[in-house]
């Protein structure tokens, strides 16, 4: 045998070791290929990766849930003005609020009556109202840390404001709330952070 017959040979044993299909499976298909050498094997371990990550959450597409701050949820800065506005004028319409305290008298600590602390219902006065119930709401709702306001209690001393005119007002807001279709998880959020107010804003219980 030649050299050159022997050469030929090898090359076609070597061909025939890189190219010959796996036992059984017949000829493989442009794109076949198994890593376990089975496509059955291949495609229940695919199945159990794919179930472990959707049970750990981790999908490519899986994100994190980000919650918003009720600040946001109610349209930030322009949604509470927006709240606000409509509440102030339709609580001081309401004679069940008496906001400017008309005809309301209260003790002093030697049992004489007086009359009690009054707001008049002036431009720069609502003005400065809405201001600081705007800023108070953005601060309690997750928005800007800013209040310049004086402290809820200090505020409203004096006025013997009654548990029924606080309720009147909370209604109100629910009636402001639902015009301007604010949602119920929002809705709630919101009166709950006003109905905390009571202790400091009620003194005639």
């Amino acid at each position: 045998m030649s050299t050159r017959t022997l050469v030929m040979m090898l090359g076609a044993t070597v061909a025939a070791t890189f190219f010959v299909p796996a036992c059984g499976s017949g000829a493989k298909k442009p794109g076949d290929f198994f890593t376990s050498g089975s496509r059955d094997a291949d495609q229940r371990a695919e199945q159990r990766m794919a179930k472990a990550n959707q049970l750990q959450g981790k999908n490519a597409s899986d994100k994190p849930a980000v919650k918003r701050s009720l600040y946001e949820r109610l349209g930030g800065e322009t949604g509470l003005r927006a709240i606000v506005d409509d509440f102030v004028s339709r609580a001081l319409a309401d004679p069940r609020v008496n906001w400017e305290r008309n005809g309301v008298a209260s003790h002093n600590f030697l049992g004489f009556k007086k009359k009690a602390e009054t707001w008049r219902a002036t431009q720069p006065n609502i003005d400065k109202l809405k201001l600081h119930m705007t800023q108070f709401l953005e601060l309690s709702t997750g928005g800007p840390t800013k209040y310049d306001g004086r402290d809820i209690r200090e505020s409203h001393a004096g006025m013997q404001i009654t548990n029924a005119e606080f309720d009147a007002a909370i209604g109100d807001m629910k009636a402001t709330l639902d015009k301007s279709g604010v949602g119920t998880t929002e809705q709630k959020e919101l009166l709950a952070i006003l109905e905390s107010t009571r202790p400091e804003i009620v003194e005639k219980r």
